[in-house]
């Protein structure tokens, strides 16, 4: 049985800048058509968050910052079982919603206090914080990981 996320508070404004993420599916506060849509601003008024955590990609523990995953899923008003990331070079994994809920799961937008280009696998990474927890460090988590993401499907 699939556990809602806590209620959003607001409703979600359309986005005015560039789009940077999008989440389909069960969406119940679209802001364009069906979906939720949000640009770095939306996100940046979101509750922030941080940690420093090492990971297999970077020779050394880095600084991710942004809102957590469970806050963005929440402003779209989104219910489900799972979640369905895509990065811009089309990779996807799935992910229970639990992670959300249990982790402190980042849709980081800033690394090392510095925006994210595509080339330092930005603009948003979905990521974990692999060092808070050491059941964390393993395969399963760091696949879930997803840099570059671009949307995100509710189920």
């Amino acid at each position: 049985m699939a556990l809602p996320l806590p209620p959003h508070a607001w409703a979600l404004d359309p986005a005015t800048g560039t789009v940077v993420l999008t989440i389909t599916g069960r969406v119940r506060s679209p802001n364009a058509g069906a979906n939720a849509v949000f640009d770095m601003a939306m996100l940046s008024k979101l509750p922030q968050h941080s940690f420093v955590t090492w990971t297999p990609w970077y020779p050394q523990p880095r600084k991710f910052s942004g809102p957590l995953l469970r806050d963005v899923l929440a402003a779209a008003g989104c219910e489900g079982s799972t979640v369905r990331a895509t990065a811009l070079n089309d990779y996807q994994v799935e992910l229970p919603l639990d992670d959300a809920r249990l982790h402190q799961v980042l849709v980081a937008r800033l690394l090392d206090d510095k925006p994210m280009s595509v080339r330092d696998k930005g603009p948003l990474f979905l990521i974990y914080p692999f060092d808070s927890d050491p059941a964390l460090r393993n395969a399963v988590y760091y696949s879930r990981a997803a840099w570059q993401l671009q949307s995100l499907e509710v189920i």
